[in-house]
């Protein structure tokens, strides 16, 4: 495995960075990153039967043509380059997404030249989502080998006595950095759309969620689990807080347990997309407490970064200092996403 290797000088800037190591420690440690981006209806340009695409296509209601389709890949595939560089060249190891149209969109993205050189893999399914939009999840094989995947289809109530199919949580199996047996689960959760009556369609894609975990942990309690997505929810919903049971601080976190290291930034005002003047914090990394332990042979839980750089912030406007997405009232403004992108960083310490 071809790792960053950080060695004890760099040490020291880490502690001053993250406040989490000690000034005197000599380790060297192998560091990864994994992170997610909702890519806000990354579509190609083709009318698909069966998909909801009407909006997305050149004569559609955005007029989303091939240079809006080509200048949405050059755009995004900027930001993901740069996601977690500070701390490894690679950047990010294992990228979940949400909001595109299918594989194909996927394949295009990661063969953009930011991006090319890193040979991501894609695990993506088809989702039977009334709106033709998927999670997938990209990853580099320099840090992971996929072992298996399975979707858990979220099968909701409408409000005329019939059900629907939101988008499925991908559920992917593999080895992180030949050490580590990891469960990464990606999601996007129902909406918020129909006020509080859509809170109960989170709560069960959290239930969903939570019965797969708990299953895992009932075999290992110390299971590596990572959980990430636009859930809809900030850390203190119900979803999350209660049903996931993701505790905000490490001290609360028992043995098989998760923690969520976005409560505490929620707490400060951190967000990742904005409603009405206010930020949110809906994109999330939730972890399992085997990932807590600092003192094992394997990756342990160093940070977690929400990307908030001012190019990806509107600079003036009605919408000054919120995400700068792709349109704006249906006209093309040549932005990335309405949500910003979130990543953490795991260490493992290198025995000498």
């Amino acid at each position: 495995m071809n790792f960053h290797k950080f060695s004890a000088f760099l040490t020291l800037s880490l502690a001053f960075i993250f406040g989490t190591f000690s000034a005197r420690a000599q380790s060297d440690y192998r560091v990864t990153c994994i992170g997610f981006y909702n890519l806000e209806n990354l579509f190609d340009t083709l009318d698909t039967p069966g998909k909801n695409d009407s909006e997305f296509l050149p004569n559609g209601s955005n007029q989303y043509t091939g240079f809006v389709y080509k200048d949405k890949l050059k755009n995004l595939s900027r930001v993901i380059s740069e996601l977690g560089t500070e701390m490894t060249p690679d950047g990010v190891a294992i990228l979940g997404v949400a909001e595109i149209e299918n594989r194909s969109v996927l394949e295009d993205l990661a063969a953009q030249a930011p991006l090319k050189n890193r040979n991501y893999k894609i695990v993506h399914e088809e989702s039977p989502d009334s709106r033709g939009v998927d999670v997938a999840m990209l990853y580099n094989p320099k840090y992971f080998r996929e072992l298996s995947h399975k979707v858990i289809p979220v099968l909701l109530d409408d409000d005329k006595g019939g059900s629907y199919y939101s988008r499925d949580i991908l559920h992917v199996t593999g080895i992180l950095g030949g050490i580590d047996t990891l469960h990464v689960f990606v999601s996007h959760w129902p909406s918020r759309r129909g006020g509080t009556s859509s809170i109960a369609k989170r709560n069960y894609a959290a239930s969903l969620c939570k019965k797969a975990v708990d299953s895992l942990t009932a075999l290992n309690p110390n299971v590596k689990i990572f959980i990430t997505g636009d859930l809809n929810d900030d850390p203190i919903n119900e979803s999350i807080k209660d049903i996931l049971n993701a505790k905000g601080k490490v001290k609360d976190v028992k043995p098989g347990g998760l923690f969520n290291p976005m409560w505490k930034k929620y707490k400060t005002g951190d967000g990742t997309l904005t409603y009405n003047d206010s930020w949110n914090l809906f994109d999330q990394t939730i972890i399992s407490s085997a990932f807590l332990n600092k003192n094992q042979k394997g990756y342990f839980f160093q940070s977690a970064v929400v990307y908030k750089k001012p190019y990806l912030l509107n600079k003036d406007g009605r919408f000054k200092g919120s995400p700068f997405r792709t349109y704006s009232f249906g006209t093309y403004i040549g932005g990335f996403s309405d949500h910003l992108p979130v990543y953490s960083f795991f260490l493992q310490k290198i025995v000498k």
